[in-house]
């Protein structure tokens, strides 16, 4: 059983996380940290956890608790100061440590501690024991254009993606307020979003890309307007036919967020426009799963040479 610790254990992304380490076969608790419950027992963070884990301990004393495995739940500023363990794999949910160029990173984040190994597994495996997990809306992004790359015009690029509330992070928000949420649908961060320089950097150009909040606890989908006189299907169905996690849903089935909600799989759908000759892209995902938690254990199955799909949602059809 590999030691894993969670730093920052008490946001959606650590409970997350924690919720697949504790259904991993090969991984095994030996610290939750949290500064706010620190001395508490894990109950205080979910009633449903019981005494058999370990109590909350400050982020620090989790990170020096001897873990094999470390995954850091921080904003990006807290994830920037950490100086991992040496010999120790960590993997950073935040952005802090995504982006390779120092001064578009100050710009986007206004802190620069230096790239880690990009890892999306389907795309770009992680290398270890440094790996920085992707954005949400970056993942969707990059799973339905990454494949598509040298076949599409980049200046016709448009991504235009919907994510549920929990999103924004556990701490409270205005924009986040049930009383702005709900019965509402609204664009933010348009042209200023974190995760566009992200994906320009993995794709190797930019795209236009536009966030709204759904009034939705969970889920994401970016649909992808492209120019093409490429096989965009055949392309994508041969870069995911041996993924576990990436479906290529068939022609005329739509992705739909229900399907893929509380999971850690995400679906694509290819359509065209044949009156304007636009080749239409659509990816579904849980933020929470493949945008978060579950693709951070999947990075950490692959740097430490476990079954790649060990402790992810993937199975059953829930209603």
């Amino acid at each position: 059983m590999v030691a894993t610790a969670i730093v920052g254990c008490n946001g959606y992304a650590g409970q997350e996380t924690l919720d697949r380490v504790l259904g991993h076969p090969g991984l095994e608790i030996v610290a939750l940290g949290s500064d706010s419950l620190a001395g508490s027992g894990a109950s205080a963070l979910d009633v449903r956890l019981n005494g058999s884990l370990p109590q909350f301990t400050t982020n620090g004393e989790a990170l020096a608790s001897g873990a094999e495995l470390v995954f850091l739940c921080l904003d990006h500023t807290e994830a920037a100061a950490v100086e991992p363990p040496p010999g120790v794999v960590v993997v950073d949910l935040s952005g802090a440590h995504r982006l390779d160029d120092a001064d578009v990173a100050s710009e986007w984040y206004g802190v620069a501690p230096g790239q880690w190994s990009y890892g999306l597994p389907e795309l770009f495996p992680p290398t270890p024991p440094r790996i920085a997990n992707p954005g949400c809306y970056a993942t969707a992004a990059l799973l339905a254009l990454a494949p598509l790359a040298d076949a599409i015009d980049p200046a016709s690029i448009v991504v235009d993606a919907k994510s549920g509330v929990s999103g924004a992070g556990r701490t409270p928000k205005p924009g986040s307020h049930a009383g702005f949420v709900l019965e509402n649908f609204a664009p933010y961060a348009v042209g200023a979003h974190r995760h566009a320089p992200e994906i320009a950097q993995q794709l190797g150009f930019p795209v236009c890309f536009v966030p709204h909040l759904l009034p939705v606890r969970r889920g994401l989908l970016a649909t992808c307007y492209v120019h093409s006189d490429d096989d965009l299907r055949s392309l994508l169905e041969a870069a995911y036919a041996t993924s576990s996690v990436v479906r290529v849903l068939p022609a005329g089935v739509t992705p739909e967020l229900q399907r893929v909600q509380n999971t850690d799989a995400a679906e694509i759908g290819v359509y065209a426009d044949a009156a304007t000759g636009t080749a239409i892209v659509i990816c579904a995902l849980d933020n929470l799963g493949k945008g978060a938690a579950g693709q951070a254990v999947q990075n950490a199955n692959l740097a430490l040479g476990l079954d790649e799909t060990a402790g992810l949602r993937l199975q059953g059809v829930l209603v």
